[in-house]
């Protein structure tokens, strides 16, 4: 038996050996390979399962061989013990047989099997940080989209609006969250010193373990959220709420002299400052200036006008004057004037799309940002990506070209970068940024090739909801378009970067959001682009 299990865990130590996920949260491709993991672990809890029905089932004909022996032969007549059969019998079982039950190894050996098989898969399972950057993105989510608390407890994405609670999306298959889940989003909160969010969370954590039985697979208990929602209540000036429940929590812990002195400390500032209250707003923050609007355009979709509204705005069929467009024109959808942007309809297949995404897969990594000469991640980006090269990968150099004959723009290297291809993770977004570089930006992107005239991405995905592409100071939103491009100038013919082109990717809200970009240098673009000394061109 032990043996089989033996070689079940060798197999997947086979093939489990190489894999890594690092920082899992960050890409929705990651977490889909996390639910294989788990399965892989469901079989192997499932044969540790069985193995130990099978140990209980042998303990349990023990148990009935030798209950029925002293119900039965043991309870008449002495005599029976006298028979040397039935004595050596006694003498065995009592010797060996009870032995070799109580200090079994097999009980050890299948729990030990299971440790074993747990620690080859170890590498491709969530780490600390992960179950900290998921709940990270709940909280993205919530703020972003002004999501209530009490409904994504309960699988409900919605907004409060005149007092009613609305839907922003309605899942198909709704997914809720028990006391110790909102217990473990509260507590990356808390240990960040985020009060205001801590607060609604073990709230929503209090609620639900009270009254309900711990279980051993959970870290959260009913007097652990009392005395984190204590302490966060105070912290955010809600003295009174701090007392109640510090005195709850005497009732379960009444000889605890940190509470004691927690309650006399209350009572003491409720009688110098009766009026304190919490705050009603999430504190403000000091690296986004743009949150409000960001915010807003995230929910909305700005006040990008609407086609009949703005005659200059229209949709048509491109061909760009370029031979191989004529029998195959581009759908073009112009969004924006100033700035200029532009989305291209069906510019790629599903087969071609999938093609992209198969081939950055391997390289995928956390995504970064310029941070003075060296690259860092960063929270206001969460996402993987990769490069990928026309040399290396057939279908990047037919999209290469595709981009050059509706763009008119040479975007093979070093006068445009490599494909980027990004994966958005939980609550995935990059919050406001230019593509260009700007006075104060980081001497990384000083490119020795010009600066990034222009951006030309590619959706390679849906999403259910979110992840639209914001423009700040020109105040629209475009939608996830699947197998669209969006295409805009990020500088005027002056060399004079746009600042209208500050934009971000809105938190995914739920699905799995690829996209590619292709950042276009000026260097190489002179006779195709050509300059102006009128700022306004």
């Amino acid at each position: 038996m032990s043996s089989y299990f033996s070689l079940f865990v060798f197999l997947y130590t086979i093939s489990l050996s190489d894999q890594s996920f690092g920082e899992m949260f960050t890409s929705m491709m990651s977490v889909n390979q996390a639910v294989f993991s788990e399965r892989q672990l469901v079989d192997l809890l499932q044969i540790y399962i069985d193995h130990e029905k099978r140990r209980l089932n042998d303990i349990k004909r023990f148990f009935s061989r030798v209950t029925a022996l002293h119900t039965g032969i043991y309870s008449g007549p002495s005599s029976t013990i006298a028979n040397p059969v039935a004595a050596f019998k006694v003498v065995k079982r009592l010797q060996s047989e009870w032995f070799n039950v109580v200090y079994s190894n097999e009980a050890k050996e299948n729990l030990q099997a299971l440790r074993d098989g747990y620690s080859t898969m170890e590498g491709s399972l969530p780490k600390l940080e992960d179950l900290q950057g998921a709940a990270q993105g709940l909280m993205r989510l919530q703020d972003v989209y002004d999501l209530r608390v009490e409904g994504l407890v309960r699988g409900h994405f919605q907004q409060m609006k005149n007092g009613n609670a609305v839907d922003v999306y309605n899942p198909l298959l709704s997914d809720t969250l028990s006391g110790d889940d909102c217990f473990l989003i509260g507590k990356v909160a808390y240990d960040l010193e985020d009060y205001y969010h801590s607060a609604q969370w073990f709230e929503e954590a209090v609620q639900q373990l009270r009254g309900t039985k711990w279980s051993p697979e959970h870290e959260g208990t009913l007097e652990n959220a009392l005395d984190h929602l204590a302490f966060s209540h105070f912290k955010t000036g809600n003295i009174s709420s701090a007392l109640s429940l510090s005195q709850e929590l005497l009732l379960h812990d009444p000889t605890n002299r940190r509470i004691l002195l927690n309650v006399n400390k209350y009572e003491k500032l409720l009688v110098e400052s009766p009026l304190i209250t919490s705050p009603t707003h999430r504190p403000n923050t000091t690296y986004l200036r743009t949150r409000t609007v960001y915010e807003k355009l995230c929910q909305t979709k700005g006040s990008q006008p609407k086609h009949y509204e703005n005659p200059r705005l229209f949709c048509d069929y491109l061909t760009n004057g370029n031979p191989g467009l004529l029998l195959q024109p581009i759908k073009r959808e112009l969004i924006s004037l100033d700035p200029y942007v532009v989305l291209f309809h069906g510019f790629v297949t599903h087969a071609e799309a999938k093609s992209i995404r198969d081939s950055a897969v391997p390289g995928l990594r956390r995504s970064v940002v310029a941070s003075g000469v060296n690259q860092a991640t960063a929270e206001y980006r969460i996402s993987k990506s990769a490069w990928l090269k026309e040399t290396t990968h057939a279908v990047v150099g037919k999209l290469d070209q595709r981009i050059t004959m509706v763009t008119g723009l040479n975007v093979q290297p070093p006068y445009a970068e490599y494909l980027q291809v990004v994966n958005y993770g939980i609550g995935g977004h990059y919050e406001p940024h230019f593509d260009h570089a700007t006075s104060d930006s980081s001497p990384l992107y000083k490119l020795k090739t010009g600066n990034r005239v222009a951006t030309f991405m590619l959706y390679l995905s849906s999403v259910e909801a979110g992840g639209c592409t914001a423009f700040i100071y020109a105040n629209f939103s475009v939608p996830v378009v699947e197998n669209a491009a969006l295409f805009w100038w990020n500088l005027y013919r002056n060399g004079q970067g746009n600042q209208d082109t500050l934009h971000a990717g809105c938190p995914v809200i739920v699905g799995d959001k690829w996209v590619a970009n292709k950042w276009v240098h000026e260097y190489g673009q002179e006779f195709r682009r050509r300059c102006s000394l009128n700022p306004e061109e």
